[in-house]
């Protein structure tokens, strides 16, 4: 077994973001390569069917779009906008972000002056694409109820919500719901070898699969990441991704665990600080990646639960306030705890 030292080859600081001058695109990548049509939406099969139908049948209900964030529920309003009324479709929607704007007063004035105009053109009624919509005062969606009623012959709505459970039911019960999932890992691998190939970037095998790691099936935060390992100037593999995005390689955060339990202690906490103080990984980010590195180890279930139980324990004293790195310490030294008891190390 390989013995965790305090010094994390590869693993260096000068991967950090750098100006290229390369003629490499100044744009954001995830407006770039945003969908324009609902023919170039990135999985989400069914709902793109859905909507496809309402565009054919030249008919739109009022919609809820839920779920995890980048996960297409914007795109999918806008391609929607799009199909139905062609390129000029941005004369006959309004974007709303209601974290910003979730005041009534806003939907008294704003959103109602916009839903009661006639739309010009050959579908009868406009597009009212409100964003982050569960982050709308009570008051402001009791008003926005009676809007979408009253007129429903000028204005359609599409609400964009990451929780449903926070649009109260009135308005729920008014809304075709769609419920969006997180990207399928190929799905998100594709899309980024295929950006990679237009922006002339080297991505590795094993970058795309740190991307994977840290987005979670977010496809915006994945192309973020991609676009801010490019702009390093290098290929992009595992070191680069992880160092761009301040987050320990996966193989450093095992060694330190093993090395802990095989009774190492100082050892694994050597490399505790050489990743808090010399690389900046944040202690609630590390401790979540402790937790996943536990249940891809090879150890009993019955360790794995007690286990879970003390980094649950020294999550929540994180979460409180706690120092990170007496805390974390205080994890090692449990691990190196059952680690003897179950027979590793010394």
């Amino acid at each position: 077994m390989r013995v965790a030292t305090a010094t994390l080859k590869g693993y260096k600081r000068d991967l950090m973001p750098k100006p290229r001058g390369t003629g490499m695109s100044m744009m954001m990548w995830t407006e770039k390569y945003r969908p324009r049509s609902l023919d170039e939406m990135v999985d989400q099969e069914e709902i793109v069917a859905r909507l496809k139908g309402f565009v054919k049948a030249g008919n739109v209900p009022h919609c809820l779009f839920a779920g995890p964030p980048g996960t297409g529920k914007t795109t999918a309003a806008l391609c929607l906008a799009h199909d139905l009324y062609g390129p000029e479709y941005p004369n006959y929607i309004m974007e709303l972000n209601a974290s910003d704007e979730r005041g009534i007063n806003v939907i008294r004035e704003t959103v109602k002056t916009f839903a009661r105009s006639m739309a010009m053109g050959k579908v009868p009624f406009k597009l009212l694409i409100l964003d982050e919509a569960d982050n709308m005062t009570a008051d402001a969606q009791q008003a926005l109820r009676r809007i979408m009623e009253r007129y429903t012959e000028t204005c359609r709505f599409i609400l964009i919500a990451n929780y449903s459970a926070r649009i109260i039911e009135p308005i729920q019960s008014r809304c075709a719901p769609f419920r969006f999932t997180y990207l399928r890992p190929e799905d998100i691998a594709a899309r980024l070898r295929y950006i990679a190939g237009n922006e002339g970037v080297e991505l590795l095998d094993s970058g795309v699969e740190a991307i994977l790691d840290v987005s979670g099936g977010d496809l915006r935060k994945a192309i973020n990441t991609l676009q801010a390992a490019a702009s390093v100037g290098k290929p992009v593999d595992e070191e680069v991704v992880y160092s761009v995005v301040g987050r320990a390689n996966p193989s450093y955060v095992r060694d330190m665990i093993e090395a802990a339990m095989d009774g190492h202690f100082i050892k694994a906490r050597e490399v505790l600080r050489e990743l808090i103080w010399r690389y900046g990984v944040a202690g609630t980010d590390l401790i979540r990646q402790i937790h996943s590195q536990i249940f891809k180890m090879d150890i009993p279930e019955k360790w794995k639960i007690r286990i879970a139980e003390a980094i649950g324990e020294v999550d929540f004293r994180l979460v409180m306030g706690a120092n990170e790195e007496v805390q974390l310490s205080a994890l090692l030294a449990r691990l190196a705890e059952f680690g003897h008891l179950m027979g590793r190390g010394g």
